[in-house]
């Protein structure tokens, strides 16, 4: 038997790997390799494994089981339980509900709780919890053998004693769980079944499209995991190509109905009605639970809820019955909407960092503590540039009434639009209380705008990330961060510049025309709504690194001739330590950011006209030049070596 042909490059991982590259010249102003050893060593338990370890601590040393679910359940305060519920397997699911009376189901509370559930004196079984090496609660429950022997476990296991009338209540449910779960595959099918054989094909390709330009995710059926994210690949994503045999979407392609897997039918129509509903982002909304009919249904009852709350056009109705044809006129119904939403009031998400997973929130009108953080950004900026007004909108209509020195040089800078990125971040970093803000965008507009005109979309996607830029300004404080180290602050501000010019990299050809050459190009779909992100410091090796704990990301738009280009740029906030972002600086920051963004479409607009708006600061030199500037005295630091 031949072996598997391996695709050119074999992953999309290796293929642009080079382009991905730094270039980061030095390291703490030493030569780039000259060092006997790393600079700085990360501990083996740092990030997600020790966040493990004192979950699992904790819960171990709780008065109760209920709490010690509590505790597993919300990882310690660092995730919303609800999230951890939802990841459970049905016999888990069910054990807990008689054990603790603790569900995700708020529209079906289990009532029939015995009151000698947890009988330590006399249990007709010993059960056991337990907190895996990913983060999720396994349950040993009856019939089932001791978890070490098919589970990495975090530490050893939780005892929990069943009564018999817990035991009686556990068979009753289980055999409801498993009626309402073959009732779930039977609809699927049938909904599968009416789209036809080209149909699902065409369903399973729009799937594979989805998968590979949205971020990472893990989705469960019982025990079995869907994922791009990391090890054991079964879905198409930065690992597996399209049309990879290991990606279960491509094993279904071509392949009769009567053939697939319950637990794969159930998922690609749950996928399919998530997407409906608002786009590829929605998936990233599940991230890390069971995808069942019953976890969209609730999923899209939340956003029903949330969408109903925003005042204007017309409310939507919930149906009659959680079934496919009802969810899925729910996700058409809340995908226009979702439109009028987007007028009335700002969406945003919320990241959990911990378990990557995210939440559609409709935000809090813009309030005080917003306008206060707005005045500072105000004040800062108009001592600085050539613009006037009392808010942001005011200096952006300033702006927009004479923007020619965003072309010419302005103070230190080359061009007043590099000037004007420079002192908006650096008003973030000081009126939001920030370790870190940073801002990112194109280099050349000029190049661009050519492009452009010639339609040369081949062009675009060859460019690498040196041609991007991102303006990190930290606060100087926050070198106690890093030893007291200066040097250590201003490389860790190049390697969060040198990251951000990747997501610039990855956005632009998702604002292309879909030409083969944009295809072919690794991008994700850009961002277009902010998101507040809390314990990201856990899984991405770059922000355990350097403690991106909490921020506020802001996409916006950029219009160049007559073609916007979502997420163009963004304004992050970081915080290391200490208070989260809150609602408020979200909404704060988002307008900060779109007074940069107004500012590039501004200076897209002279590039057109034959301006030279070109960005040539914010490289390695330039952050260790500003940062070592603000570095005292006293402090004996190398220089920079080129």
């Amino acid at each position: 038997m031949s072996a598997l042909p391996e695709r050119p490059g074999t992953s999309r991982r290796a293929l642009n790997a080079k382009k991905r590259q730094s270039r980061r010249p030095s390291r703490l102003g030493l030569p780039a390799g000259a060092t006997a050893k790393p600079d700085f060593v990360r501990e083996e338990d740092a990030g997600f494994p020790g966040l493990l370890q004192q979950v699992w601590q904790d819960a171990a040393a709780a008065p109760d089981l209920a709490t010690a679910v509590g505790i597993l359940a919300s990882l310690g305060g660092h995730v919303p339980a609800d999230v951890q519920l939802r990841a459970l397997r049905s016999a888990d699911e069910t054990a807990l509900k008689v054990l603790t009376g603790i569900t995700w189901r708020d529209d079906d509370p289990y009532t029939h709780l015995g009151e000698d559930a947890l009988d330590a004196e006399n249990p007709v079984f010993l059960g056991e919890i337990g907190l895996t090496t990913s983060g999720r609660i396994v349950i040993r429950v009856p019939g089932q053998g001791p978890l070490s022997a098919g589970a990495k476990l975090v530490g050893g296991v939780l005892r929990a004693p069943w009564s018999a009338q817990a035991l009686a209540d556990y068979r009753s449910e289980v055999v409801r769980a498993a009626e309402r779960f073959e009732q779930s595959v039977a609809d699927c099918r049938a909904w599968l079944d009416t789209l036809g054989a080209q149909g699902r094909d065409e369903a399973l390709e729009a799937l594979k499209e989805a998968a590979q330009r949205t971020a990472p995710f893990m989705l469960y059926q019982e025990d079995k995991q869907y994922t791009n994210f990391r090890d054991g690949n079964t879905v198409t994503g930065k690992t597996l190509w399209p049309g990879h045999p290991d990606c279960f979407l491509s094993a279904l392609t071509g392949l009769p109905l009567d053939l697939w897997p319950d637990n794969d039918a159930v998922m690609v129509t749950c996928l399919t009605l998530l997407i409906r509903s608002a786009g590829y982002a929605r998936i990233e909304e599940a991230n890390g639970t069971q995808l069942t009919l019953d976890h969209v249904a609730h999923q899209l009852e939340q956003n029903r809820r949330h969408y109903n709350a925003v005042p204007g056009g017309d409310t939507v109705d919930k149906p009659a019955e959680a079934t496919v044809a009802g969810l899925d006129a729910l996700a058409r119904a809340l995908h226009e909407r979702r439109k009028t939403v987007t007028a009335n009031a700002q969406l945003y998400r919320e990241i959990h960092g911990a378990l990557v997973h995210k939440i559609e929130r409709v935000a809090e009108p813009y309030g005080d503590a917003a306008r206060l953080r707005e005045e500072a950004v105000v004040t800062w900026l108009r001592e600085r540039l050539p613009v006037t007004g009392d808010t942001l909108a005011e200096l952006g209509e300033s702006l927009a009434a004479a923007p020619d020195w965003l072309a010419r040089p302005h103070g230190a800078y080359g061009t007043g639009l590099e000037s004007l990125v420079y002192e908006t971040v650096a008003a973030t970093t000081d009126a939001f209380e920030c370790d870190f803000s940073m801002s990112r965008g194109i280099r050349s507009l000029p190049r661009l705008v050519q492009a452009l005109r010639e339609e040369n979309w081949a062009e675009i996607t060859e460019w690498g990330i040196t041609e991007f830029f991102c303006c990190v300004v930290p606060n100087p404080k926050a070198r106690h961060l890093f030893g007291g180290s200066s040097a250590r602050l201003a490389d860790t501000a190049w390697a969060m510049s040198s990251r951000m010019q990747y997501n610039s990299w990855h956005f632009i050809a998702g604002n292309l025309p879909r030409t083969k050459e944009v295809e072919a190009r690794d991008h994700f779909v850009p961002p277009t709504i902010p998101d507040i992100a809390f314990y990201s410091d856990q899984h991405h090796h770059g922000h355990v690194n350097n403690m991106v704990r909490f921020t506020v990301r802001s996409p916006h738009a950029v219009d160049v001739l007559d073609r916007r280009f979502n997420g163009f740029m963004d304004l992050r906030l970081l915080r290391s330590q200490g208070r989260p972002f809150d609602t408020q600086d979200m909404l704060a920051a988002h307008r900060t950011s779109g007074f940069i963004a107004r500012a590039s479409s501004l200076a897209a607009g002279l590039a057109a006209d034959g301006a030279d708006a070109e960005i040539t600061s914010f490289d390695s030199q330039w952050h260790w030049d500003t940062v070592m500037a603000a570095a005292p005295a006293e402090e004996s630091t190398p220089g920079q070596v080129a």
